[in-house]
Order: C-alpha cells, then sequence, then structure tokens
C-alpha cells in the first residue's frame, strides 16, 4: 500500500484518501499511488471509488520540484487516463483548492461534488506552462470554450459556485468530503459520458485570430497565455487523442523555456523572501491597534490596508480640518471597494467602526505600532516620533515610510531603539503588494519579525533591506534613470528610450514613468543629494531644467512629452528635443546611434550592476531579494524573473561587457560590483 495514497474498500464503495501534506502535489509517488490504486479497486469490483484529500486540501496542483527534470514513470496523464477509463466510476469530492493537476484529476473522474467554498483553476500559465495532463482539452469540453480560455490564459480562480453555474459539477456540499462522496455513491446516477469524450460547442470561424490579438496585448511579452490559448484550440478542432499528447509536447517543451524557469524563479523566491536570517530566532509581536500618522494618499492607502486587515486604526493628521480629510480619503477607498464589489456591506459597517481619526497625538497612547506617513523631510518626521514617544508605551513599536532618508536620523533622541523599524509602503498602499522591511543597527529581532507578519496580514510581499540611500528599490531605480539621462544626452530620444523598455516587458519607460508620478520627485531628491555628490561624477541637469520650466509631467500637460486635455497619451514637443541637443552641445558631446537593444542592455546593466552592490554591502541578503522588490513595486516583467535572474539567464558575460561600456561612456561615475569586474 502506497503511503501517500490510501485506499479503503468497504461495501463495494473505494476510499482513496491522497496524504501528500503539505497541498497533496501530485509527485511521483501520488502518481504510482493513483495508478495502483485504479488496478486494485477494479480487481476488488468496487461499485464506485471516492479519491479525496487528507489536510485543508484536495490536489492543489503538481510538483514544481520535478520540473526541469526528466519526467518520471507513471505519467500524469496516463494516470488520469487510466482513472477516466476505470470500469468502476470515480467520484472527486473536492475541498480547499483544486489547481493544477488536482483540477485535472477532478476532471478525469466520473463525477465531481465541491466544497462550499472551494475554489479551481489552471495556474500553469503563471509559470510559463500549459497543463500537461489534458486539463486544456478536458476543461472545454466540461465548461465551455470561453470560459476555458478564460482560466487558462489568466491563471484566475472561481469558486464552486461559479464551477457549478458553467456546468462542472454535479453537487455542491457543506462538511466532509468522504461523507459526501458516500452519500452520493448510495444513490449513484447513471455513469455520463466522459468529458473527454464530449464534443466542444462549435464557436466562429475568426473567433481565435479575435482571441489572439486580445490576450497578445493583455500579455505584454509573456508566451503563455497565447500557448494555452493555442491548447485550447486544439481542444476545439482536433479529438482527445489527438489534443491531449499535443498538450503534453507543449507543456515538456515549455518546461526548459527561458519564461518557464524565470517564473518558477519568481515562484519559489516569493516563498523563500519572507524568511531572511535577520529574523531567526524572532517572535512576532503581538499588534492590534494601529495609529498612522498622515491622512494623505500614502497614509490614508497605508490605513485601508490595516483596516482590511482587521486592525483597529487610528488616524492622526496635524489638524482637525486635515484629520477629516483623512478620514474622507478612507471613507472613498471603502467606497470603491463597495462599488467594485470587493467589500460588502456587512464589512463596511466593522471597517468604519474600527477606524478613528484625531488631530491630537494623545489618541495614539493605545496603539501597538505607530506608522508614520508624512512629508519627506527630516525635521518634519522628527518631529512625529517625539510626539508618538511622548505618548505611546516605551514597547510599542515605531515605524517610518520614508522612501530615501536615513532611519537612524529619524528616530534620533527617541528611547528604546530596539522598537525602531522601517516600513516602505508603495503607492498606491492598499495595491501595490511591496513591502521593504528596513532593519536598523538597533531593530530586535521580535520587532523586525514582526514587520514580516505584519506584511503578510497585509498581503504583501515583505522584503528585508538595510539602510543605504533609497534602500533597494529607489537606489536601483535612481541607478537607471541616471544611465538613461547618460543615453539621453549622448543620441537617444525619451521617445527611443521609453520604447525599448516597453518592448522589453516594462509596463511604462523611464520618461514615461517620471511624467505620471511627477519630476519634482525626482528632482527633490537630486537636489538633496547634491551635497553628497562626487565633483567628478557625469550630471546631467536636463530634468532639472525641465522642473525649472515648470514642467511637471501629466499634471502640468508638460513634462518629458506633452499632453492633450483630459489625454494621457504622450507626445514628442520640439521644446524637449531641442532643450536636449543644446545640452549636449553645451558639454561637448558628440552625439551619436543607439539600438534599442544597446538600451536595453546598457540599463539592465546598471540595475543588475547595483542590485549586486546592494547583495554586497548587505542591505539585501540575496538576489532574491532584490528581483522580488523590483518585480512587485516596479513593474519589472515577472516571466523575466526580475533583474538579478535575467543576468543569470543571458549570462555574466555578456552583463560584464554591458556595464564596461556604460562605464566607458561616463568614466568616473560608475563603481562595478565585485561580480562585474
Amino acid at each position: 500500500m502506497s503511503d501517500v495514497v490510501r485506499v479503503d474498500i468497504q461495501d463495494q464503495v473505494a476510499r482513496v484518501e491522497i496524504n501528500n501534506p503539505p497541498v497533496n502535489a501530485t509527485g511521483q509517488a501520488v502518481r504510482q499511488g493513483l495508478l495502483d490504486a485504479v488496478a486494485q479497486i477494479e480487481q476488488a469490483g468496487a461499485n464506485a471509488a471516492i479519491v479525496y484529500g487528507a489536510g485543508r486540501t484536495f490536489v492543489a496542483g503538481g510538483d514544481i520540484s520535478e520540473f526541469g527534470k526528466p519526467p518520471q514513470l507513471p505519467h500524469l496523464p496516463d494516470v488520469y487516463q487510466a482513472i477516466e477509463d476505470s470500469s468502476v466510476p470515480w467520484i472527486a469530492a473536492v475541498h480547499g483548492t483544486t489547481l493544477g493537476g488536482g483540477f485535472e484529476l477532478a476532471m478525469a473522474c466520473a463525477f465531481r461534488l465541491a466544497q462550499k467554498g472551494t475554489r479551481f483553476g489552471l495556474p500553469e500559465v503563471n509559470l510559463g506552462l500549459v497543463p500537461g495532463a489534458g486539463g486544456s482539452q478536458r476543461l472545454p469540453r466540461l465548461i465551455g470554450v470561453d470560459a476555458a480560455i478564460d482560466l487558462a490564459t489568466t491563471g484566475k480562480m472561481i469558486d464552486a459556485d461559479e464551477l457549478q453555474e458553467l456546468g462542472g459539477l454535479d453537487g455542491i456540499f457543506e462538511g466532509d468530503p468522504l461523507e459526501a462522496g458516500l452519500a452520493f455513491a448510495a444513490d449513484l446516477p447513471a455513469r455520463p459520458t466522459k468529458v473527454s469524450a464530449r464534443d466542444v460547442a462549435p464557436v466562429g470561424s475568426d473567433y481565435f485570430a479575435q482571441k489572439h490579438a486580445e490576450i497578445k496585448k493583455r500579455a505584454k511579452g509573456q508566451s503563455s497565455p497565447l500557448d494555452n490559448l493555442k491548447a485550447i484550440e486544439w481542444a476545439a478542432t482536433l479529438p482527445f487523442t489527438e489534443g491531449q499528447p499535443k498538450e503534453r509536447q507543449l507543456h515538456l517543451d515549455l518546461r526548459d523555456s527561458t519564461q518557464s524557469q524565470a517564473l518558477r524563479h519568481v515562484f519559489f523566491a516569493e516563498r523563500a523572501v519572507s524568511k531572511p536570517k535577520a529574523i531567526e530566532g524572532g517572535t512576532p509581536i503581538e499588534i492590534n491597534t494601529i495609529c498612522v500618522v498622515g491622512g494623505g494618499l500614502m497614509g490614508a492607502g497605508i490605513a485601508f490596508a490595516c483596516l482590511q486587515a482587521g486592525y483597529r486604526v487610528i488616524l492622526i493628521e496635524r489638524d482637525d480640518d486635515a484629520a477629516k480629510a483623512g478620514q474622507d480619503r478612507i471613507a472613498g477607498l471603502i467606497e470603491g471597494g463597495i462599488k467594485r464589489g470587493k467589500i460588502s456591506d456587512e464589512k463596511a459597517v466593522k471597517l468604519r467602526s474600527a477606524l478613528s481619526v484625531s488631530s491630537d497625538y494623545a489618541a495614539s497612547a493605545s496603539a501597538d505600532l505607530a506608522i508614520e506617513a508624512v512629508f519627506e523631510d527630516l525635521a518634519v518626521k522628527q518631529a512625529v516620533f517625539q510626539s508618538l514617544a511622548a505618548h505611546m508605551r516605551n514597547d510599542a513599536i515605531l515605524a517610518t515610510n520614508t522612501s530615501y532618508l536615513d532611519p537612524t536620523d529619524i528616530f534620533q533622541g527617541i528611547q528604546n531603539p530596539a522598537r525602531f523599524i522601517g516600513l516602505h509602503f508603495f503607492s498606491p498602499a492598499h495595491i501595490m503588494k511591496l513591502l521593504e522591511i528596513v532593519k536598523l543597527p538597533t531593530t530586535s529581532k521580535d520587532v523586525l519579525a514582526t514587520g514580516f507578519d505584519l506584511g503578510k496580514r497585509l498581503r504583501k510581499v515583505g522584503v528585508l533591506s538595510g539602510i543605504c540611500d533609497g534602500f533597494i528599490g529607489n537606489r536601483i531605480l535612481s541607478a537607471y534613470r541616471r544611465q538613461a539621462d547618460y543615453l539621453l544626452m549622448d543620441g537617444c530620444t525619451p521617445r527611443q528610450i521609453d520604447r525599448a523598455m516597453r518592448d522589453f516587458g516594462m509596463p511604462m519607460g523611464p520618461y514615461e514613468l517620471q511624467d505620471l508620478t511627477g519630476l519634482q520627485i525626482a528632482w527633490a531628491n537630486r537636489k538633496r543629494q547634491a551635497a553628497t555628490r562626487p565633483a567628478e561624477e557625469r550630471y546631467v541637469r536636463i530634468g532639472d531644467l525641465l522642473c525649472e520650466a515648470e514642467r511637471f509631467g501629466q499634471r502640468s500637460q508638460k513634462g518629458w512629452y506633452q499632453y492633450e486635455e483630459g489625454d494621457r497619451t504622450p507626445q514628442d514637443d520640439p521644446f524637449v528635443t531641442d532643450l536636449i541637443t543644446e545640452e549636449a552641445a553645451r558639454a561637448g558631446v558628440t552625439r551619436r546611434d543607439f539600438t534599442d537593444q544597446d538600451i536595453v542592455d546598457r540599463l539592465m546593466a546598471v540595475m543588475i550592476n547595483e542590485g549586486a552592490l546592494i547583495v554586497e554591502e548587505g542591505v539585501a541578503e540575496r538576489d532574491l531579494d532584490v528581483d522580488l522588490v523590483k518585480i512587485h513595486g516596479y513593474g519589472f516583467p515577472r516571466w523575466r524573473g526580475g533583474p538579478m535572474h535575467y543576468g543569470e539567464q543571458i549570462g555574466i558575460d555578456k552583463v560584464k561587457q554591458a556595464m564596461a561600456d556604460v562605464a566607458a561612456q561616463s568614466p568616473n561615475s560608475w563603481r562595478v560590483a565585485g561580480r562585474l569586474s
């Protein structure tokens, strides 16, 4: 008998339990156990077999650790075909999450029952893959082409009620899966046509061409959504016996693709990132009430995220009018959630009741954690924490949301430095997943562990950072923008640079992004850095001149581009191109041509170089921390795996050469990381 698949036959009904914690993944032992179970149950002459999962879920997918290795027998498609072809009808009684190989197993069964609230999906697309055990071929036959495309090309999940409406379930139950399966088997309906033998409803002649154009635009360079569309088209145009082998071969081919390798890297990185060495031995401190200081866009977003996570929130502003404005912003976020169907009326009442606002710092006395989210000014932030420290418990955690400033300066003069931490949220704070958790030299392990626990409860990706100017993300962004300015000065246009980086997979190029967020933000940072900038470092002042001309981006309708009223489409502006030419002539620069690949190579080289320096200096513990910061905070294409993974994929020698070109282009302006020198 298998250790992970247990078969118990009573009264001619087989109970097949999959027990492969934590998520009952379909590794080799499970596959072999299921195949053995088919033979055992048939030999016993059972009338029905009920397959269910032990623990908190049914089967949440395949064993990803097996990917990248030669497939081991038995192959999953063969196992599921044996279940579907068995003379004994199998009943899938599922609960928890039924994803990937788990959903494919359910579709291979004669009947499907689901506990209310069970979630279903084919997430292979998020790993750069198509299903490998008939998922793309059975799903259109079960629920129709439209719904199958929606699930397979996006990786989205649907619940049991939705799947039943689509015709994918034979029943929904509450309570124990095995008991539900036994009750169903006691009055077993006539066995339906196997899913693989069902017809697919026909679609129009141009249906898949239209879907291809739609999905290609949405995918933004990721190939797996289109691969999944192709597989579903096979289901619609070929018999299962032809489509399923094609799906399997495509699945195996994609396992070795650079995109799948990158996406699997991110998958594992997201599971490792919350366990840095720095929190080993630390225990999270219980947090019930959070004080947020500052009710602007950032503070309101932080407060709303904390409310949604179940915390009581106290919002403090500088005066009553500002406090009321902050309260209104949070109320607007709650109303927006109601309109989008994300927040029920009942939950909205709870969120509102958990929020209090004040202009008096004495209101912070009951808080376990305070998060400052005020203007990026050292004196202002210092004053906030002096006021908080005067009213809060001596052991209450104090957190700054600073983007660039040194937290040790911000907390200067405050007692009990073990409780200090940086919690750098990204705007909009209630949406963006990244949370940089900044460790000060004095931060205790328990406080640091609390930061990661908070990030988890807020459903964010918490990444540990040490202290440096800009921490991980903004430090790399600064280097990226600086090299873009060098390319601009030496021969490129904003349009060419933006196009090259969008074609690479970035949601926006550096100049489009500055126009969106506002040029004044980077300008203020450059002015702050001026006193410590090395005299020999090359400096391009074009962005400064645009700000001095009050060209701050989209809000002023002029920045690196110009904009029509009510239209965010960037239009080239002769003022900018003339300014670039004039500045190059003033500096004695002979402008030359750069290809789009030159632009990508040099901009990626400086990102990788800065990331390597950050790891060398101990600001980040691992390359994966850098990768996740750029993916979740700055829109780096997930399917490229982050800048550090991308550098490994293209080869360190290529990155070295590109960084050498960067250094030669702007002498005395770059410090090259050890691994690139």
